[in-house]
C-alpha cells in the first residue's frame, strides 16, 4: 500500500504542475504539450483506481485525436518559415522527457500490478469475470440516463452553436432554399411541348 501511495501521489503532483504549466505557459505549443501531460497523469491515476476503460478512453480520444488536432491548429497558426525547418529539432529534449516519463509510469504501474497480484494487496480484489467497462455502462444507463442524455443535447447545441457562428453570408454566396425545394411541382419544372414529325429530305441524306 506504501508503493501504491508513492504512485498515486507522484503522479497527482505531476498533473498538477503540468495544469500549471498549462496555465502559464506562454508558448501555445508548450501549452498542448503540457495538456497531452495531463491528460496521461489522468489516465494513470484512472489506471491505479483499475478503470481501465477510462483511463483508454482519455488516452486515446484526448490525447490521440483532441491534442493532435488543437496542436495541428497552433502550429498551423502565424506560420514563419525561416522557423519552420528547425521546428522538428528545436523541442526534441523536452519531448524525450516526457516521453520517457510516460514509459517509466506506465512500466511502474505493469510492475504495481503484478506485485498486487502476488501479495494480494495494492489493488482491491475483483470478482472472477468482472468488466468496469460493463459496470460503467450500466450505471450510466440507469442511474444517470437522465445526466447522460442532457450532456448529449448540450453537446448538440453546442455543435449547431459552432455552426451557426462560422456561416457567415458573402455576396455571391448560393444557398438552398429547403421550403421552395420541397413546395415545387413538376408541372412547374416540365413543360411537355407536342410537335410534328418530320422527315429528313433525300438531299440532305446523301
Amino acid at each position: 500500500m506504501l508503493f501504491h501511495a508513492i504512485l498515486f501521489y507522484t503522479f497527482a503532483a505531476i498533473l498538477v504542475g503540468a495544469a500549471l504549466g498549462v496555465i502559464f505557459s506562454r508558448n501555445p505549443v508548450h501549452g498542448v504539450m503540457f495538456l497531452v501531460l495531463a491528460f496521461f497523469q489522468s489516465a494513470m491515476l484512472w489506471l491505479l483506481a483499475e478503470a481501465e476503460f477510462l483511463a483508454i478512453v482519455l488516452v486515446l480520444v484526448y490525447v490521440g485525436a483532441v491534442m493532435v488536432l488543437f496542436l495541428f491548429v497552433v502550429m498551423m497558426l502565424d506560420i514563419n518559415i525561416e522557423r519552420a525547418g528547425d521546428g522538428y529539432t528545436r523541442y526534441w529534449q523536452l519531448g524525450i522527457g516526457i516521453a520517457g516519463l510516460m514509459v517509466f509510469e506506465l512500466i511502474q504501474i505493469v510492475l504495481m500490478r503484478g506485485r498486487g497480484a502476488d501479495s494480494g494487496n495494492g489493488f482491491a480484489a475483483t470478482p472472477e469475470g468482472y468488466s468496469n467497462t460493463e459496470a460503467l455502462g450500466a450505471v450510466l444507463y440507469t442511474e444517470h440516463v437522465y445526466a447522460f442524455e442532457i450532456a448529449a443535447v448540450i453537446l448538440l447545441l453546442a455543435i449547431i452553436a459552432a455552426i451557426t457562428l462560422t456561416m457567415r453570408k458573402r455576396p455571391g454566396l448560393k444557398q438552398q432554399d429547403i421550403s421552395a425545394q420541397v413546395a415545387v411541382r413538376a408541372a412547374d419544372r416540365i413543360r411537355v411541348v407536342k410537335m410534328d414529325s418530320e422527315r429528313p429530305d433525300a438531299g440532305s441524306e446523301s
